[in-house]
């Protein structure tokens, strides 16, 4: 078992290539003669931190040193590696990584080498013929077939599973027996699509005054766009660079008179990239399918037969295989957007770009977002109704706001502007209140301070409610910013808003406030943002362990400074307790599904499946899974607690599906975020940067957890009294919840 886990755990890391820029023997240091304290120079380790990596002068097989895995005597077992990611692509057939390894006492595992071709291209880290037990210097290799053409990286180490002590020494790399320093570099061939540079700088598009039928044609346009872009088989080939054909035909578009031009240009448009051939691999789509591609556009009365014949004919017969602006992630299924322009050189883009802003992220949501069919709005018509706020977009404030409008509409928690919202920082501010604020009880309530020394001039009480700012009820505040905070459901957009509603760029805002019972009025003075000792969401201590035994020999964890080290000692000492209270009001700082979610289940048991998207067939959504908490060792007898709230969010809320197989298990607190599965990035021009959630989450008998979130089993939230007083409400309950379920 260890080492088919290994053998996962090893596939799905990612690692960073070096930056050598030439074929150096001394920056590969592939004998292990320079080092950068303890470890070699160049190189990168990861694994567990109960094994230790260090030089050793005394025991080499060439030069001076040689490079040691040992594991701590009494620590758990786990793994440890040494990583280096090779500077190039390398033309060649076959590539072998040889070394010499000596070992001491190796058990309950093995060491050996490893290499490994990205993405899924090739992986070997001799688990079924790993060194065990103590030998001498032996010479060991691996060898692995090559293809460029689809490499992205070349990683190659040793590692140590288990117990013991492996060195590492003398390593070579060759491609078809030619030593790596001579071996030519792969020069992969730039495709049409990547020549392509005509428009780099500017659209050249200039929209007269839009009109009911000119946005009609506009939106017909851009889902047809679209649809060319993920289904042709030209353009999935990479022989034409789509923004930029966009631009070339939209001159001649903008003069049709009506309606029978339209169509007929568009008909030429598609014959314009050649004939398609018949597709002899192209898959129905299967009725199990979750979602089925919506064409339902196609069937306006408004286009001709012959453009919708072209169109069917088109999705018949569509790309198959690699695509030049579409993949799926190895592993885990969600779509990868790729060899997208985000034009990062033209902050406000021009009209041209803003609409290709606009087609370009609409397509990516309707053909591979698996949580398009929750949105509230049709998104079918949710491009028409964007085309004149993107083109009439006076300056790059407006652009961004429009954008950000647009991801909003897709309510996903995991969807922001995360990065190019340059003007929308600049709107909101730079200065802080020196306290946090929360939604309590549907109130905005003052929950800490930052900086408690700030607290007299501030004035403020934590437990007070603010009800005015600037005049305006913070009700009517929060109406209006609803449209700028993307979030799968009310609890998390609340979430975000407080943290942002007594931003600033003024040095004081008027507030009104409730204190004691007493209505109160005071100007606020608010800080710099690098004068206050702010925290995202939540209060993290890495001072303390991440478990403690509480009163009535229950135990706590919480999982925002856990471990995988810690685990083993959470069993041990929480085994007689009488419950135990996982506390996931928080981001996880480990990955614990498994290691820990093991330790609450009878019997291996699902607890997840998923769905994802088909390169093949954009649209198309299929179940996958169930994945599985596999029975551990030992189960745990007592009563588990785990808490959610709306900080609960993506890995969190994963976690707590996890917990909930267990066989006595309760979730106390209230509505999680929403918005879990891997993200996907998106790029828009402006430099513009969002994601989406990639995949989409389900209990194993198909019950959403997008948008909707975890639902607890007992519903707790924190109390403005409760907050007065500095009690913790929803560890209180689970707390009573464990003493009661011993009754």
């Amino acid at each position: 078992m260890k080492k088919i886990i290994f053998t996962i755990l090893i596939a799905s890391i990612a690692l960073c290539a070096c930056s050598q820029t030439k074929n150096d023997e001394a920056d590969y240091n592939f004998s292990f003669e320079e080092y950068k304290g303890k470890y070699p120079a160049n190189w990168h380790f990861f694994g567990s931190s109960d094994y230790l990596i260090y030089p050793d002068s005394t025991t080499s097989h060439a030069g001076k040193y040689s490079a040691v895995i040992e594991h701590q005597d009494g620590k758990a077992t786990d793994y440890k590696a040494l990583s280096f990611a090779l500077p190039h692509n390398y033309e060649g057939k076959l590539i072998t990584l040889s070394g010499y390894i000596k070992t001491e006492n190796v058990s309950d595992g093995y060491a050996g080498l490893w290499m490994r071709i990205d993405p899924e291209v090739a992986f070997d880290n001799m688990h079924s013929r790993g060194v065990e037990g103590t030998t001498d210097w032996t010479r060991y290799e691996v060898t692995l077939t090559m293809n460029p053409r689809k490499t992205k990286q070349i990683v190659i180490g040793g590692l140590l599973v288990g117990k013991g002590k492996m060195w590492l020494d003398d390593l070579h790399v060759t491609i078809d027996g030619k030593d790596i320093y001579d071996a030519p570099i792969y020069q992969k061939p730039l495709l049409p699509a990547e020549k392509d540079e005509e428009f780099y700088n500017g659209s050249n598009i200039t929209f007269p005054e839009l009109n009911e039928q000119l946005i009609n044609n506009l939106e017909l346009l851009g889902k047809l766009w679209g649809f060319i872009k993920y289904h042709h088989p030209e353009v999935g080939k990479g022989n034409y660079n789509w923004d930029y054909e966009l631009f070339r035909f939209l001159p001649e578009y903008l003069k049709v008179n009506n309606v029978t031009e339209r169509n007929k240009l568009l008909v030429s448009w598609i014959d314009k990239y050649g004939k398609v051939s018949p597709c002899t691999e192209c898959k129905q789509t299967p009725d199990s399918a979750f979602i089925k591609p919506d064409l339902s556009w196609v069937d306006s009365k408004s286009i001709s037969p012959d453009l919708i014949n072209k169109i069917r004919y088109l999705y018949e017969n569509r790309h198959q295989g690699e695509h030049f602006y579409i993949g799926m992630f190895p592993n885990v299924g969600n779509p990868e957007f790729k060899n997208e322009n985000s034009y990062s050189n033209m902050p406000y883009p021009d009209a041209g770009f803003r609409l290709l802003s606009l087609f370009r992220y609409w397509n990516m949501i309707h053909y591979f977002f698996p949580a398009k069919y929750l949105t509230d709005k049709d998104w079918n018509k949710v491009l028409r109704e964007y085309i004149p706020i993107f083109i009439s977009a006076q300056n790059e404030l407006e652009y961004e706001l429009a954008a950000l409008r647009l991801i909003g509409d897709i309510q996903d928690t995991h969807a922001n502007l995360w990065g190019g919202g340059n003007k929308i920082a600049e709107l909101r501010g730079n200065k802080y209140a020196p306290f946090r604020v929360q939604f309590i009880e549907n109130k905005l309530v003052v929950t800490d301070y930052y900086n408690p020394e700030y607290s007299e001039d501030a004035g403020l009480q934590v437990g007070d409610i603010i009800t005015h700012i600037e005049r305006k009820a913070v009700g009517s505040i929060v109406d209006s910013l609803r449209i700028y905070y993307p979030a799968s459901n009310d609890a998390a957009m609340l979430r975000d808003i407080s943290g942002d509603i007594l931003r600033s760029n003024k040095e004081s805002v008027n507030i009104k406030y409730e204190s004691a019972g007493l209505k109160k009025q005071k100007d606020l003075p608010l800080y710099d943002r690098n004068k206050l000792k702010m925290y995202h969401w939540y209060k993290v201590n890495k001072e303390e362990k991440c478990y403690k035994l509480l009163d009535g020999n229950i135990g706590y964890v919480t999982l925002a400074s856990i471990t995988n080290n810690d685990i083993p000692e959470i069993k041990e000492v929480f085994k007689d307790t009488k419950g135990i209270i996982i506390d996931i009001r928080n981001y996880p700082s480990t990955f614990v599904p498994f290691a820990l979610g093991s330790y609450f289940v009878a019997d291996t048991v699902p607890f997840v499946k998923f769905t994802q998207g088909n390169v093949n067939n954009p649209g198309e959504f299929i179940f996958r899974g169930p994945n599985k908490i596999p029975k551990g060792k030992e189960t745990y007898q007592g009563k588990l607690v785990v808490l959610v709230n709306e900080f609960s969010q993506s890995q969190a809320e994963y976690t707590t599906m996890a917990f909930r197989a267990g066989k006595n298990t309760t979730i106390a607190g209230s509505t999680t975020a929403g918005a879990d599965g891997n993200v996907s990035g998106i790029v828009l021009p402006g430099g513009l940067r969002t994601m989406i959630s990639g995949i989409g989450i389900f209990y194993p008998d198909g019950t959403d957890t997008q948008r909707v979130g975890i639902v607890p089993d007992v519903v707790v939230r924190p109390t403005i009294n409760g907050i007065k007083k500095g009690e913790d409400e929803v560890l209180e309950k689970a707390m009573d919840i464990i003493k009661n379920a011993m009754k």
